[in-house]
């Protein structure tokens, strides 16, 4: 059959199917268009593909497609699975790898926007855009270095692990042979990490406070509220600064603190002395109607509350700039500082313990489910007592 033969039997418009050869056919439809069909066997199973339009696709041309889909299938590969197989998403890029591998993450992990922050502020910028199979040993090397010279060693840490996991997930996808980070450990990142011990003294606690007074132009009143608040309330930074008025209850003098933002995975009733009360009063007048105790600072940021970092960073500038009178200190140091305070003031341990929501240990864990609301609240009393002199 030639052209000339396959445009009249088109004009003829009779729905029909004509043989061509190979397994190739000619199938009529309505309005005078003819497919081009390739029938084969596979697997004892018959089956059709449809390869293009003519005259899109020219005769010549289906002969030839129709003669590639012989071998393959002659090589045991069946070009209607191969087509199923082409619809799944396409990885071009690290970032759409990491697309894929941080939608893993957010079904295993507690808080996914974690490595979700690291990828897109540490990892990104670097090999982002390259190919998958483009990125080397050097640009990870790249990525930790540039992390760990900016003095940031436990991100340095974390990123490396990340990358490991993206480039596992790569493997398992067939899309990489090698992961590029494999063979670096945390002494070519941040380093083996010890343990911190700093808690703050009253009188560095003294100093502190008049510093942030000092410097209220760069420190902001909010800031220091929220300093004041970790210490007074030994909460984990992250359960405070994303806090919601809703959770407060000023007549019973409580904070219910919600089980998916507890790290314990249980939430909590914290108890609020007076003075912490008045704290939480005038940050309702400075959110202006927000339903957040902190409200963002700026409206392109991504969350309706201030950033995790936010106190760090103003912290740690004021240690830049060397106006800050003790020696260095994280923000959660002042979590370890309440405990510490706690344990001077007499407080039993299993109470002081709980006033942090850390998990009891051992049997005690397990069977004492007595959440001591009246023990914490009598020392955070003390605790604010023994801190409003200071703050």
């Amino acid at each position: 059959m030639n052209d000339k033969q396959v445009k009249a039997l088109i004009k003829q418009g009779e729905h029909a199917r004509h043989a061509i050869g190979n397994g190739l056919y000619l199938r009529i439809a309505n309005q005078n268009i003819g497919y081009w069909v390739v029938r084969y066997t596979i697997n004892k199973k018959r089956r059709e593909i449809t390869i293009g339009k003519y005259p899109d696709l020219s005769l010549a041309d289906a002969k030839f497609n129709a003669s590639e889909i012989k071998r393959e299938v002659s090589n045991g590969i069946d070009p209607i699975a191969e087509k199923k197989r082409n619809k799944t998403p396409e990885f071009n890029t690290v970032d759409d790898l990491a697309e894929d591998w941080l939608k893993e993450c957010a079904k295993r992990l507690k808080h996914p926007n974690i490595p979700r922050r690291v990828y897109t502020k540490d990892i990104a910028p670097t090999i982002g855009e390259l190919g998958i199979d483009q990125v080397n040993p050097r640009d990870i090397r790249a990525i930790i270095n540039n992390i760990a010279e900016s003095n940031r060693p436990t991100i340095a840490n974390d990123c490396l692990m990340y990358c490991k996991q993206l480039f596992r997930h790569a493997i398992k996808l067939d899309l990489r042979t090698s992961n590029p980070a494999e063979a670096f450990t945390v002494s070519d990142a941040g380093g083996v990490e010890k343990s911190r011990s700093r808690a703050l003294s009253l009188e560095e606690l003294s100093q502190v406070f008049k510093c942030f007074r000092e410097n209220h132009n760069q420190f902001t009143r909010e800031n220091y509220l929220a300093v004041a608040l970790l210490l007074c309330l030994g909460v984990r930074k992250g359960e405070l600064v994303a806090s919601k008025w809703e959770e407060f209850d000023f007549e019973a003098a409580l904070w219910h603190i919600p089980q998916e933002r507890s790290k314990t995975g249980r939430g909590i009733s914290v108890p609020l002395a007076p003075t912490v009360i008045e704290w939480l009063k005038e940050l309702q007048i400075r959110a202006y109607g927000s339903e957040f105790v902190f409200p963002n600072r700026r409206a392109s940021k991504r969350f309706g509350h201030i950033s995790p970092d936010t106190i760090n960073a103003a912290i740690q500038k004021l240690f830049k700039q060397e106006k800050m009178p003790v020696a260095h200190f994280t923000v959660h140091d002042l979590r370890r500082t309440c405990r510490s305070l706690l344990a001077e003031s007499g407080i039993a341990g299993h109470v002081a313990e709980r006033c942090l929501n850390h998990k009891l240990k051992g049997v005690e864990g397990i069977y004492d489910r007595y959440d001591y609301l009246d023990e914490r609240r009598e020392a955070l009393s003390v605790l604010v007592e023994q801190l409003k002199s200071y703050v």
